[in-house]
């Protein structure tokens, strides 16, 4: 028999993971905060189960697609009545596999595999790289960090949700690259928002622009590999300045930022855009690859911070109109 798994929440990531292990002829266990979440995918052999703590008892491997880590705490909180390992009474989390699928930041994912270490439970960070419609497919991955040993025991079931990407042992690493991926998901999809904002206002509907901005989007990839491995360059501290420099590429912004103004649209984006290659120009690096914006991004020194050498811009700004 497959391995059998529970599951813990049910929104639609939870929901098609479900439906992938049904698929792949695994026992599922389930259960939701909302019961009615779980109907289509009970109707699909799922079993519901009454508690928290009847799921986690139903499998080894329990996997949590949840808001965040909190929500672990608050519903698996129950189950650890018993009190923590470490005091010789047994949780229902002992001897369990928890794989938390779940958002949030990288010392929350430590944290939340001392809490299940705590209570007798062997953790795995994940982060999944697709929307819930691709579950299951050949496209799908899943980053994964925590115990090497852990994630081979439990391969094969955990390879029907997408192909497992092994990154380290660090709890937190998985979560480090799901939110630095999703960094670069949403800003492209708020600079996709945005040119969309400034062509309405000369009258270019989003169905004639959509296909032209996202032509550019997609092609990105191809620019970069054709500009000489910037990867590389970046890794070696190199920024040759012989296709796009600092110097031009702020140009280009400095005009989307005019743009903007002049139409109406909201430029706090393509301002804190601005702000890192005016940082650039201003320490001397205009002849540079435009990679050298990086230098602004990375965490201040010691050295710099001591030469009053800031962020661009105040972190956390937000746009620059209201209303």
């Amino acid at each position: 028999m497959s391995t059998p798994v529970t599951v813990l929440g049910l929104g639609p990531m939870g929901q098609a993971m479900v439906r992938t292990l049904l698929a792949g002829g695994h026992p599922v266990t389930v259960w939701n905060r909302t019961p009615g979440r779980a109907t289509e995918v009970v109707a699909a052999g799922a079993r519901l189960a009454d508690t928290p703590a009847d799921a986690v008892a139903a499998s080894d491997l329990v996997i949590l697609s949840l808001t965040d880590y909190q929500a672990m705490y608050d519903i698996l909180g129950p189950a650890t009545a018993a009190g923590p390992a470490a005091s010789g009474e047994a949780t229902a989390l002992a001897g369990r596999t928890l794989v938390n699928l779940s958002s949030d930041t990288p010392d929350r994912s430590r944290e939340g595999a001392a809490w299940a270490a705590g209570h007798g439970a062997r953790f795995l960070t994940g982060g999944v790289m697709n929307p819930a419609p691709m579950v299951g497919t050949d496209a799908a991955y899943v980053y994964y960090s925590g115990p090497a040993d852990l994630l081979e025991a439990h391969r094969d079931a955990l390879a029907t949700i997408g192909a497992p990407r092994y990154l380290g042992e660090d709890p937190g690493l998985a979560q480090l690259m799901y939110q630095a991926n999703l960094d670069v998901f949403l800003t492209s999809l708020a600079a996709l928002m945005h040119a969309t904002a400034l062509l309405e206002t000369a009258g270019v509907t989003a169905t004639a622009s959509m296909p032209e901005l996202l032509q550019t989007l997609t092609g990105t990839a191809g620019m970069l590999e054709a500009d000489e491995n910037p990867a590389a360059q970046l890794e070696a501290g190199e920024h040759p300045g012989h296709l796009s420099t600092v110097t031009m590429m702020g140009a280009t912004a400095d005009h989307i930022v005019a743009a903007s103004e002049a139409a109406g649209v909201d430029s706090g984006l393509p301002g804190a855009v601005r702000a890192y290659y005016t940082w650039a120009r201003e320490r001397g690096h205009g002849a540079d690859n435009w990679t050298r914006i990086i230098d602004a991004m990375r965490p201040v020194s010691p050295a710099r911070s001591a030469a009053g050498d800031r962020d661009p811009s105040p972190r956390g700004s937000s746009p620059s109109r209201r209303g």
